[in-house]
C-alpha cells in the first residue's frame, strides 16, 4: 500500500542506532525526512547516506529531522553511522512493519529471482504530520538535493 501526498504519515516507534526509541509523533512541529534504504554499508546505500550527510547542514538550517530506516539491526546501524560519520539517526525496522506501512516493502527482481525487500523510498513529512512528498524507487545520486527542494518553506 503506497502512501499518498496529503495523507497523515503513519506513526511508528523504532529502535535507533543509539539504542533509544524514536516515535514519529514526538517530532511533530518539525519537518521530517524519512528515507528507507535496503542495507547498511552497501554501495548505493552508502552513497545515499553520505549524500544526506554532506547536505545535513542545509537540512538543519531548514529545521528538518533526517531519519534513515532499513531492516538492519541497531548494532549494524551504529557501525554504519560511525564508519561514515553520519550525523542523523538510523532506525531499525527488522520486521519491515514500517516499510510496509509506507509502501517501501515491495517485490523486487534481481538476476531472474523474485523476492521482497525495501525499495529506496523517501517521505517528506510536514510539521503537522502529513506527507508533503512521497518519492518511490529513488536513485541515490542527487537524491538529497531533490529532498531539500521538496521541504516546505
Amino acid at each position: 500500500m503506497a502512501i499518498e501526498e496529503g495523507q497523515r504519515a503513519p506513526d511508528f516507534e523504532l529502535g535507533s542506532d543509539s539504542g533509544e526509541r524514536v516515535r514519529l509523533s514526538d517530532l511533530r512541529g518539525k519537518p521530517v525526512v524519512l528515507y528507507f534504504y535496503p542495507r547498511d554499508d552497501t554501495p548505493g546505500c552508502t552513497r545515499e547516506a553520505c549524500g544526506f550527510r554532506d547536505a545535513y547542514g542545509e537540512f538543519e538550517e531548514r529545521g528538518a529531522v533526517v531519519l534513515g530506516v532499513s531492516p538492519d539491526d541497531e548494532a549494524s546501524h551504529a557501525k554504519f553511522k560511525e564508519k561514515y560519520a553520519l550525523p542523523f539517526t538510523l532506525l531499525a525496522d527488522p520486521e519491515h512493519e514500517v516499510a510496509e506501512a509506507y509502501g517501501a516493502w515491495r517485490e523486487k527482481k534481481n538476476y531472474g529471482k523474485t523476492y521482497w525487500g525495501v525499495h529506496r523510498s523517501t517521505f517528506v513529512i510536514g510539521a503537522d504530520g502529513t506527507v508533503v512528498r512521497a518519492m518511490y524507487s529513488v536513485k541515490p545520486d542527487g537524491h538529497p538535493e531533490q529532498v531539500l527542494a521538496a521541504l516546505p518553506e
